[in-house]
């Protein structure tokens, strides 16, 4: 096992230096999938989440509750349920969005809305009701409310959007059932780890893995750098 790590390092710190053709495409297509997803998951999420936040009616902690309920759904469902709704038999069918890009993009994006729904509204429950209370009696309007009080919480949603980066770019059961692993197409860092694995190849796997472990702690430290200098 010990060689299988040492070689895993040796394979991956070789594929980065000679930029290899095939992993760099792979990289390149999993970092615009999940960017992707992210950045259309948090233009739903923030606002509505905001909606949500300033808003009073009846059914409002079911409604949390279900969204806290989705954040630990599994991915094969999601999958499933987009499968059954992207096959040719399925009513988006003709859009044709099963094994491409772009549905594993919607996929994506479903498996975190979630999340970023359910973290916008805790964060901005959170802020302090004196702020509410100071722009109510100020005279602002629902939006500006909505505008003072997302920019009031940026660093804690910036954290809440990286949550949802990282539980995209480590997806596997959307990315294949909806993506299919095509190699040059649809194929990512998750899905070739899992096919280079059940291929014996345990030294590419852990290769691919350190990638992707990488492109992870580079994202994390990049957002940690916005807040420490949005806080100064």
């Amino acid at each position: 096992m010990v060689n299988e790590i040492l070689d895993g390092l040796t394979k991956a710190a070789e594929l980065i230096i000679t930029l290899d053709p095939e992993v760099i495409e792979i990289t390149t297509r999993t970092l615009v999938i999940s960017l992707s997803s992210t950045l259309l998951a948090t233009l739903i999420a923030v606002p509505a989440g905001g909606a949500i936040s300033l808003s009073e009616f009846r059914g409002r902690r079911a409604l949390l509750f279900l969204i806290q309920t989705l954040y630990s759904v599994p991915t094969v469902i999601v999958g499933l349920l987009l499968f059954l709704l992207c096959s040719s038999s399925g009513p988006l069918g003709p859009l044709r969005l099963l094994f491409t890009p772009t549905g594993m993009v919607l996929g994506q994006t479903l498996l975190i809305l979630p999340i970023l729904l359910g973290l916008t509204v805790t964060t901005l429950d959170g802020l302090d009701r004196g702020l509410h209370d100071t722009l109510v009696s100020l005279g602002a309007t629902w939006s500006q409310r909505l505008l003072l009080l997302l920019r009031e919480a940026r660093f804690a949603l910036l954290a809440a959007v990286t949550l949802g980066f990282g539980r995209a770019i480590s997806e596997v059961g959307v990315a294949i059932m909806i993506g299919g692993n095509i190699r040059g197409y649809t194929r990512v860092l998750t899905t070739a780890i899992s096919l280079e694995t059940s291929m014996g190849n345990i030294s590419l796997s852990l290769a691919l893995g350190i990638i992707l472990l990488a492109l992870a702690l580079v994202v994390n430290l990049g957002v940690n750098l916005l807040q420490g200098g949005g806080r100064r």
